[in-house]
Order: structure tokens, then sequence, then C-alpha cells
């Protein structure tokens, strides 16, 4: 049984530091947020492939407490980066670490895919660790949307579990017309499809 000592420790935030995107971030979590210790190795492997021109307007489509999204503000700063996800308490970090890394230029808001996200507002890079067990109609609403909210010329980085890669490599050439496998490590692969 956990004493009352552990239990006040398990209620406090989680802080640590990470190297992304060349920058130092730091980030705070909590339990029930994915990955709530540490950069996962999908996120990782994804950050280590974007490109972002610095006066790109970005999404970071399920972002968590921010990692994807903070990194993509951060290598934009002329930019504009919306973060969303579904989670309430992921929003609230995120936005709490876009303001902990004076990314003020980077916000999160509650929508499931692109359901919450102003009409009628595109973007020039969309980024996302997708979770394996999103289903694949939900999968197949989200690279749709992704394509209608992409500008002309506009990037989808994707990083899935290797499970998934032949559905990506499949839906997305369908949805976009193009599909480029940019890194497939012993775990995740990481795609690019281009508007």
């Amino acid at each position: 049984m956990l004493t009352p000592e552990q239990l006040d420790s398990l209620r406090r935030d989680i802080h640590f530091s990470a190297e992304l995107g060349g920058r130092t971030l730091k980030f705070q979590s909590t339990w029930g947020i994915f990955s709530p210790r540490e950069i996962d190795e999908g996120t990782r492997l994804l950050l280590s492939y974007i490109e972002v021109a610095s006066d790109a307007d970005c999404l970071d489509l399920g972002c968590g407490y921010g990692p994807v999204g903070l990194t993509l503000a951060a290598m934009a700063p002329q930019g504009r980066t919306l973060m969303v996800d579904k989670d309430f308490v992921a929003v609230d970090y995120a936005n709490r670490n876009a303001r902990l890394n004076r990314l003020d230029h980077a916000e999160a808001q509650l929508s499931n895919g692109f359901d919450q996200i102003e009409p009628g507002r595109t973007f020039d890079l969309i980024a996302s660790n997708i979770p394996a067990k999103v289903g694949k109609e939900l999968l197949s609403l989200l690279l749709h949307d992704a394509h209608a909210r992409l500008k002309p010329g506009g990037r989808l980085y994707l990083v899935t579990v290797n499970g998934l890669r032949q559905y990506m490599k499949r839906n997305l050439t369908e949805v976009f017309g193009n599909y480029d496998k940019l890194k497939q490590g012993p775990h995740y692969t990481v795609a690019l499809a281009l508007r």
C-alpha cells in the first residue's frame, strides 16, 4: 500500500527537459498523459526528420503535452502553431508548456481530429504521432481532413508503429497521390505526404 507521502509525490507534476529539433525544451506533465516522463521513441524519430520553414503555420494533431507542437513552434518562430488533442488534461499541459518555453505563437485547444479547428484555417505543415489503436475509421478521417487543411505544397509528417506502415502507404497514396518513407526504425516509421 502507498504511503500518504508516496501518493503526494505521484500527484506532483513531472518536470523534465529534452533536446528536440536542436533546442532544449522544458516540459511539465502528469500521469495519464502519453509518455509523461520522457519523449517517446516515435516522437524523437518524427522530429529528427521534419523540415519546417521559419514562418510556417503548423498543426500538431494529437499533441499530448506538446513535444511535437512546441518543437515546431521553436523551429518556426515567425509562424503560428496550433496543437490539438481530445484530452483536456493534455491540452492544459500543452498550453502550460508553451508558456514555460515562452513560445507565445503556439496554443493548444480541444479538438477530436479537426472537428473544433476554425473552419477554413489551413496549414503549411501538419505533424502527428498517430496512436496505433485509433482505428481505421478515424485514421481515414484524419488523412482526408489533413489533405483538405494543407495549403498547396503543404506537408503531412506522420510517425506510426511499423505494423501500420503498409496501411499508411496505401492510404496516403490514395488520398495525397504520393507517399515517401523517410525512415523506418526498429519500431516506428516516419512518412511524408505532400499536398
